[in-house]
């Protein structure tokens, strides 16, 4: 049994007799990270909805929990009530869930990103629970007049086996409310878990089928005009002017107006990025109106800094690969020597284009702005980052800014990054109405906020015995540095290098679902297997082999590495023994491993022919992510997050002429298609008892590597440059 401290003072707590004939209402900070929470078909009575991040337990048994963070399709919003509801021993079924709107007052983070929901909500989740149990168990102590610790629970309900007495939440709700906020809870031991650990359905999901509003594109208010963006047709062009009064008079449109969206010195946040500085918008009645309009418009640009290429960024990538920096990343050991005394040398170089976010909702928000107050509504990851650039945009108090948040049809980063928040609420300003602002694709694809571009160069050493003995890599990225110096082969090599740079650009980038690393895993990986070639050594094996030396003898001090081998080693045994590794099958296969958002995953990937690129079969993924909340849906995620690496390391890239990108929807911008998904993926879980840890991004990065390894044993060849459909490297040997 686990005693945590509550960490909320009785103040902290919302406590309110009056509301719902009496229930208990505990309001809790969610503490770092935490997110969504489940939403039952149980509708909340109105009076509760401006409350945020709460559990609420009604007269009639019912439990509402509400999340200060937003859904993003990560499915926290079911997983994470699972956690409360689990402590608070109530039933599954008498869970309702709702999406609570920004408070800053309440919460120091609401934001979706970084895979790390679940794992900083993990404790507070719990307490928030068990803090609730503690207060009904002891006001049922008190009416019946017997000790608390002889009070079981069990799916809301209350019992003192030795009186007959019972009772269900609801009953002693409002009892509970004269219960003091315990300074320290008892939690669950893990083996007695019966929600957490089970499969629950995705609580939106029959909304979401049956088309229900849930999305920002839904949004609909009365007297609602539509607003529409353009933005220069390439990077580093600023406005000039255009033909506006011929286009107001066209059917439905109200006005066409050019604006600033961040004037010079404004204070701006981090999710500023990306944005254009200035704009035009066309407002109308429809989108449809709004469209003819921004076609008739003609709206000219001039250069303001380079037009910068493609070939231009790949160019000075490959220039800065052959210079050292000023000062490595991280050095263990003398790699320079190591090298000299080396049997045998490996070197080689892997790249990746920009990728566009290409989330199936394109961005929208909803704005209605009056001096009194702004009100906001729709789908974005950091809406607490939005509210204070809004303040300073506005020059509204914070206090007089309202965000709430819709579901998201789609994030993987691109949502972080909030311009077009900020642009809704200026266009809302300067037409003193509610709008809607909605994106086109082309909109979207076309005004940055993309994957930067990578190369990286690897180098490796062995000796006679096919030890690897010198480890050398130098990264860099458009506008990013790339490499994360203290992760895998750091701590297993004697001799160690990484350095790493990064190349300005005025092309927007951001973060790209698991950031960095969904590069340089699938590079890191296909080098390993490479090595291991060179060494004899079966490619599995050869990392186990590396693992074991960073158990048992590592390299420098292992405090300083961001990974445990131990787990490392642990997934790559389980995927060996889940796909049969060693086994022949007739069919092509390749193993990667990777860490990232605090997980571990191993996978083994199967091809077939497929004739100019072999398609996946089969997947086998083994995952170290700690305890697994609601395994359908992680498993969701992995299978997600695989099919998301294996399309765009196969098909997708971005390019750039005379700084305009090339392409601009998906009749030029290849995505994966059904048909070539995996046929069969099986993903097995490590049961260690630890700590729930990231889930959302770190299958993604490895399985690059793993079918550019499978690849080069179907072909012969080695990918080296993505996408791999225009890769035609030569036969190797």
């Amino acid at each position: 049994m686990t005693l945590v401290k509550t960490k909320i003072g009785r103040r902290a707590f919302i406590r309110n007799t009056g509301l719902a004939s009496g229930g208990l209402v505990i309001g809790f900070n969610w503490l770092a990270s935490c997110k969504m929470t489940p939403e039952q078909v149980n509708n909340l009575p109105k009076e509760w909805f401006e409350l945020n991040g709460f559990l609420k337990v009604g007269d009639n048994g019912l439990v509402t929990i509400m999340s200060p963070n937003p859904e993003i399709g990560q499915n926290v919003k079911t997983s994470m009530p699972m956690i409360v509801a689990e402590e608070l021993d109530v039933a599954w079924k008498d869970v309702i869930v709702e999406q609570a709107p920004l408070n800053t007052d309440i919460f120091t983070r609401q934001l979706a990103g970084g895979s790390q929901s679940i794992r900083q909500g993990w404790e507070s989740l719990r307490m928030a629970g068990a803090t609730a149990r503690h207060m009904l168990k002891e006001a049922a102590a008190q009416a019946w007049g017997v000790p608390a610790n002889e009070i079981t629970t069990k799916d809301g309900m209350l019992t003192h086996e030795a009186s007959g007495n019972s009772a269900g939440y609801g009953e002693m709700a409002s009892a509970a409310t004269n219960i003091e906020v315990p300074e320290e809870v008892e939690l669950k031991d893990n083996g007695s878990f019966s929600i957490i650990g089970t499969d629950k359905r995705n609580v939106d999901g029959k909304d979401i089928v049956t088309g229900k509003p849930l999305f920002g594109l839904d949004v609909y208010k009365e007297g609602m005009l539509t607003a529409m963006i353009v933005h220069p047709p390439a990077f580093g062009m600023k406005y000039k002017g255009m033909n506006a009064d011929t286009v107001k008079t066209m059917p439905g449109i109200k006005d066409v107006f050019h604006f600033v969206v961040y004037p010079e010195g404004m204070e701006k946040q981090w999710s500023d990025g990306g944005g254009i500085p200035e704009l035009v918008a066309i407002v109308g009645n429809s989108t449809w109106e709004c469209m003819q309009a921004k076609k008739a418009l003609q709206v000219e640009w001039e250069q303001d800094s380079m037009a910068e290429s493609t070939s231009y960024h790949e160019k000075a990538l490959a220039e800065l690969l052959e210079k050292p920096t000023e000062a490595p990343a991280r050095q263990d050991g003398d790699v320079e020597s190591a090298f000299k005394s080396a049997a045998k040398i490996v070197e080689s170089t892997y790249s990746a284009p920009y990728l566009a976010h290409n989330t199936m909702e394109p961005m929208n928000f909803f704005a209605h702005v009056t001096p009194e107050k702004a009100e906001l509504l729709g789908p974005i990851q950091t809406p607490e980052f939005a509210e204070k650039t809004l303040a300073a945009r506005l020059g509204m108090p914070l206090e007089k800014i309202d965000i709430m948040m819709t579901r998201m049809g789609g994030g993987f980063g691109r949502r972080l990054y909030g311009p077009f928040v900020i642009e809704a609420a200026v266009i809302s300003q300067k037409m003193n109405a509610p709008i809607k602002l909605v994106y086109t694709r082309e909109d979207d694809m076309t005004q940055g906020t993309y994957r930067p571009s990578y190369k990286v160069k690897y180098k490796a050493g062995l000796d006679e015995s096919g030890n690897l003995i010198a480890w050398h890599v130098r990264g860099a990225g458009t506008n990013d540095d790339l490499i994360f110096e203290n992760r895998f082969p750091a701590g297993a090599v004697d001799n160690y290098l990484a350095e790493k740079h990064s190349l300005t650009t005025n092309v927007t980038t951001g973060a790209w679902r698991a950031p960095r690393s969904n590069f340089i895993a699938g590079a890191e990986q296909a080098f390993m297997d490479e090595v291991a070639e060179a060494a004899g050594k079966d490619p599995l094996e050869f990392r186990l082999e590396l693992f074991d030396r960073a158990i048992n003898n590592p390299v420098g001090d292992p405090e300083n590495n961001d990974y445990d081998p131990e787990r490392y080693a642990g997934v790559l045994k389980l995927v060996k023994e889940k796909s049969n590794w060693g086994t022949d099958t007739g069919k092509a296969r390749g193993v990667a491993a990777y860490y990232c958002h605090n997980s571990y995953v191993a996978q083994v990937l199967e091809l077939e022919d497929g004739g100019d690129m072999p398609r996946v079969d089969k997947i086998t993924c083994a995952v170290d992510c700690g305890i697994v909340i609601n395994p359908i849906a992680a498993k969701n995620q992995i299978e997600g997050g695989m099919i998301d690496g294996i399309g765009h390391s196969t098909y997708s890239a971005l390019s750039f002429e005379n700084g305009r990108p090339e392409q601009s929807n998906f009749d030029t911008y290849r995505l994966i298609r059904h048909s070539e998904s995996p046929k069969n993926i099986e993903v097995h879980f490590v049961d260690n008892g630890i700590d729930p840890t990231g889930l959302g991004e770190p299958s993604l990065p490895p399985v690059i590597g793993a079918l550019s390894n499978a690849l080069y044993q179907a072909t012969g060849r080695r990918f080296y440059k993505q996408p791999f459909i225009n890769d035609k490297p030569p036969l190797v040997g």
